[in-house]
């Protein structure tokens, strides 16, 4: 970990897993020159700043003005007239402790720019784009061009002639097992069950192999794929025989780009790289558009006019003549027309989307890592302007786009100021206060959603703000950590907009809260927004809106990749319902008995952390409070369960319980005894390493390894961490503090006794998930231990307080607290044991604490996406074509932008319906008392001509119709459910889902649920 001692892997945690050390190390020797001050430049500053490089200075000479509010969240009111870089400083340095930030109000000139490695021009001229890139080109310094217009975007990469690109994506190295090599020319390697992924013209080395041992060590070797399973390799003829085992790792391979400098680069089309490639011919016109434009501001010394359309034709005769050179065909006449009706606009989500896209320019400049663009990339979402816009606007008078000293100048330019009111009326919740609730509220609040008479936005979270956060989350500082994410973003988003109306929820959003979050919330919203980070919680959110009808935003990030989703009720399709099943799940037996990758072994020491310090204290916490019950529940699991439930209360609860510090080392080292040495001896006992199976072959082969056992070595490094966590974690749940005091803890290890290893014929040992769930259904176990254990457990203990226990929730960021030192520890042992390679801590946090990495750059443009959409609901586009969803790759500079899927569609009785359709029915009407079960039947009947032969409340059957079902005909609805749920329906509740089958169409899978109001 010396290497890593200069990066602050507490701060940097979840980007490091994106990047990388090596990476990260480039990055902080790298000084960075941000010019322009306006909404975009501010974006990338913040970006780079979180990123961790080792400075930026932010240039702008520019005077803060009402405009820039609708995008520049560093700017108030209050620096109206101010300096933009100077008013900007103080927030942009409380970013990053790491980064020196500084400001120059000058001009750019020659001198300024060599100081830097990497300098982004951004709000600048043609003219000044052209000289700097040349100056730049000249002198090895990278060049980064982003400018935002409207809804268009461009974004600009120079890194040189001979620009080294380490790490062309970032993904991690594949690795198979091998479980064949051939001795031929070319040898052909076959891998094991699991597919290897590999491309023609990757290489690979080789480790492990055992017999044809030349490969071991050999450099990179080129490969030729020859299925999913196998690989040719170099000529093997001569090498030794090929035995057993062996692991096969790809090794990446570093490349060359050469750039254009900007002024050559304008001429070559072949150098657009296309974000939606439904609109090649669009971004190809935007190429001279851009172009034009820059001429028009040097021929009138100003933008076009907000919606003039004298200005539009004007554009649109000099982007002809600059195609006489280029001769697109065709050449998109709207697209200059929109730009020129919209070019003064400033928008807060185009910004964040190419801000996001020119600040991981950035880091790949800085670091070699990930493919940079090469060179020319643009973006527009017209479709956000009024469907048929150009024939509605033209309706419209320039005035309804005219400033008026307001924070949304730079947005009411676009759209017009009802469109401003609109958006300041609306009412929307978000679900997440995270790296992306942090971005979506920050445009929000720049947007104005919510912040007119009327608005609202609600947010809710449950947790808290750590350290590991500050890197993404960007409204949060050090000084918040503890805090509530939701309040803090909250208070972080008005301070940037003090019209904003907002309240903060710290709720889990699952059936628990729906007393909260309940029918009445749901029709009171104009639209949700979902930044979460898991499926479970989103497919529950996405099933609520579909149930209310009402719109959702979706985005998710992984590293550098991001997706977005919108959801308009009644046509797109929904987020929709989990997947089943897990490609990742690994198989039990597995990790029981045949690990043979490092996360099989770490996926093993969470497991045993989780019982050992977990599960145990609170069984034993569960039967000291309700004894009898909770005995009768353990014992309704089944006899295999229950029995390891009640010895690990006895062992709580017992003679076994540690009475003080040397007992729980004491357990400790028993623990490893048996662990590392005598379980793995009794699994050779079984499975001897010359085995056979059936057919004759090895048992130990392909993917089963080979194990052996250990012997402690109290002057091993990972024995004694092993023993150091192990011991305290287990005086914690007892209440008995312990101790780091190495020394101290091992002239108390010498003085344990441990268990001797004694074969035991009668343990039956499987090798795979049937054997062992067979064996669980038979009941092969000790009944009379069983019966044991209840009789010493029926009787709780007087001084049941006393022993209550402190169990122990796993915590993957704190270092003083043992536990990623016990998941490291107990991991790498056993993968000594399995002869797999070690994890550092680093990696071992990744897997074992389930972490998803995460950049801001990527967060930012997700971020952005979700916002564009947001125009469009707002304004109430109904046309599919007008949406878009998105899949975005930063580390490839790949985004794949298109239409949604439509919403599914199905039949029932000869009549078409999709997922948004439903039968509502008013339950109560205008009368005092609720329809009864035969009533609902019969407006079904009635309104839908349909009859009902089976009624469904989730899996309880309300109604059959060959059933003796009659005497529930004449209860309330609401009745006959609480009667066969057997509980009560929770005041709160105001609405039933129920599903039917119809006589109509009985063999229909799928039909619209029956909606029930009945408060």
């Amino acid at each position: 970990m010396s290497k890593n001692k200069d990066i602050d892997e507490g701060f940097y945690s979840r980007q490091l897993y994106v990047l990388g050390h090596e990476a990260m190390r480039r990055m902080g020797t790298a000084d960075v020159l941000i010019a322009g001050m306006r909404g975009l430049g501010v974006e990338i500053a913040k970006n780079v700043i979180l990123s961790g490089v080792k400075s930026v200075t932010v240039q702008d000479k520019g005077l803060c003005e009402w405009k820039d509010l609708s995008s520049q969240f560093f700017l108030q009111v209050s620096h109206l007239g101010q300096n933009r870089a100077l008013s900007s400083l103080p927030q942009l340095s409380a970013l990053n402790p790491h980064v020196t930030v500084s400001a120059h109000t000058g001009p750019l000139r020659d001198t300024l720019l060599l100081q830097f490695q990497v300098v982004v021009l951004t709000d600048s001229s043609l003219e000044d784009q052209q000289h700097f890139g040349a100056f730049c080109h000249s002198n090895g310094i990278k060049l980064i061009v982003a400018d935002t217009k409207g809804l268009c975007g461009q974004l600009f990469c120079d890194f040189g002639e001979d620009f080294e690109v380490l790490d062309a994506d970032g993904e991690t190295p594949i690795s198979v097992m091998i479980d064949q090599i051939t001795k031929e020319d070319p040898g052909v390697v076959t891998c094991t069950e699991d597919r290897h992924g590999f491309e023609d013209g990757c290489s690979v080395s080789f480790s492990e192999v055992c017999g044809m041992t030349e490969l071991n060590g050999l450099g990179p070797v080129d490969i030729k794929v020859l299925g999913p399973y196998s690989f040719s390799i170099c000529d093997t003829s001569g090498f030794s025989a090929y035995e057993k085992g062996g692991v096969a790792t790809e090794v990446k391979k570093s490349k060359i780009l050469r750039f254009k400098p900007i002024d050559k680069a304008l001429a070559d089309l072949d150098l657009l790289v296309y974000t939606d490639y439904g609109k090649t011919s669009k971004h190809q016109t935007l190429h001279l558009a851009f172009q034009a434009l820059h001429g028009f501001v040097k021929q009138k010394g100003r933008l076009p006019e907000a919606w003039s359309q004298s200005d539009a034709e004007l554009l649109v005769a000099m982007v002809t003549e600059l195609n006489k050179v280029s001769q697109l065909n065709p050449l998109d006449e709207d697209v200059v027309r929109s730009l020129s009706l919209t070019a003064r606009g400033d928008l807060a989500p185009v910004n964040a989307f190419i801000g996001g896209l020119a600040a991981q320019e950035v880091v790949k400049a800085c670091s070699g890592k990930f493919s940079p663009l090469h060179q020319w990339l643009y973006f527009d979402a017209l479709e956000c302007l009024p469907e048929a816009s150009q024939e509605k606007m033209k309706q419209l008078t320039e005035s309804t786009y005219l400033p008026r000293g307001s924070r949304y100048d730079g947005q009411t330019v676009v759209f017009g100021s009802d469109f401003q009111e609109k958006l300041g009326q609306q009412k929307y919740f978000l679900v997440g206060a995270g790296a992306i609730g942090c971005e979506l509220l920050k445009n929000f609040a720049l947007i104005g959603l919510g912040a007119g008479e009327g608005g609202h936005i609600t947010v809710t979270d449950m947790d808290s703000i750590e350290r590991s956060n500050l890197n993404r989350q960007f409204l949060f500082r050090s000084r918040d950590i503890g805090r509530q994410k939701s309040e803090v973003a909250a208070l972080a988003v008005t301070a940037m907009n003090p019209s904003m109306n907002i309240t903060a929820h710290q709720n889990r959003l699952d059936p628990d809260s729906e007393q909260v979050y309940g029918h009445q919330f749901f029709t009171g919203l104009d639209g949700v927004a979902a930044a979460l980070d898991n499926v479970e919680a989103r497919v529950y959110l996405d099933s609520r809106c579909v149930q209310h009808q009402r719109p959702m935003l979706e985005g998710g990030t992984l590293g550098s990749k991001g997706h977005t989703l919108v959801v308009v009720p009644h046509l797109t399709e929904s987020y929709g319902p989990a997947k089943t099943g897990s490609g990742n799940a690994i198989p039990l037996c597995t990790l029981k008995n045949f690990p043979h990758r490092i996360e099989h072994t770490l996926q093993w020491a969470r497991d045993r952390f989780e019982g050992l310090f977990k599960q145990a204290a609170e069984y034993v916490n569960q039967y000291l409070s309700d004894g009898a019950g909770f005995l009768e529940r353990t014992l309704g699991r089944g006899d295999a369960e229950a029995l390891e439930v009640l010895e690990c209360v006895l062992g709580g609860v017992g003679e076994e319980r540690p009475q003080g510090w040397d007992d729980c080392v004491g357990w400790a080292r028993r623990q490893w005894e048996t662990i590392y040495n005598n379980d793995i001896a009794q699994l050779l006992h079984c499975f001897p390493p010359e085995q056979l199976t059936s057919s004759g072959l090895p048992f130990w082969s392909g993917a089963k390894r080979c194990p052996h056992p250990q012997t402690f070595d109290p002057t091993n490094a990972t024995h004694m961490d092993y023993i150091v966590a192990a011991s305290n974690l287990y005086g914690h749940i007892y209440g008995i503090k312990g101790t780091r005091n190495i020394s101290a803890i091992q002239s108390i290890v010498e003085k344990v006794s441990v268990p001797a290893f004694i074969p035991k014929s009668t343990v039956k040992i499987h090798v795979t998930d049937e054997e062992m769930e067979e064996e669980k259904q038979s009941g092969h176990f000790d009944t009379e231990r069983l019966q044991e254990l209840q009789m010493k457990l029926s009787s709780p203990p007087v001084n049941r307080s006393a022993l209550q226990m402190c169990p122990v929730d796993f915590e993957k960021d704190d270092d003083n607290n043992f536990h990623m030192d016990y998941i490291v520890a107990a991991s790498n042992l056993r993968a000594e044991n399995y002869d797999i390679p070690t994890a550092d801590r680093h990696k071992s946090k990744l897997i074992a604490g389930r972490i998803i990495p995460a950049i801001a750059t990527t967060t930012a443009a997700v971020a952005g996406l979700m916002c564009l959409e947001l125009y469009k609901l707002v304004q109430g586009h109904r046309s599919i074509s007008s949406y878009r969803s998105a899949y975005i790759n930063l580390a490839a500079t790949y985004c794949v932008i298109s239409e949604p899927l439509q919403s599914r569609r199905f039949t029932v009785a000869g009549k078409e319906y999709s997922l948004w359709d439903d039968f509502l029915v008013q339950g109560r009407c205008d009368r005092e008392q609720e329809m009864t079960l035969g009533e609902l039947l019969q407006h079904i009947k009635q309104k839908h001509n349909l009859n009902i032969t089976s009624l469904f409340y989730g899996s309880a059957r309300l109604y059959d119709a060959g059933s003796n079902h009659k005497e529930r005909l004449g209860k309330s609805v609401s009745e006959v459910v609480g009667q066969v749920c057997k509980t009560e329906i929770p005041q709160h509740v105001c609405m039933l889902e129920m599903f039917a089958s119809f006589a109509e169409d009985e063999d229909c899978e799928t039909v619209p649920p029956i909606r029930y109001l009945f408060r």
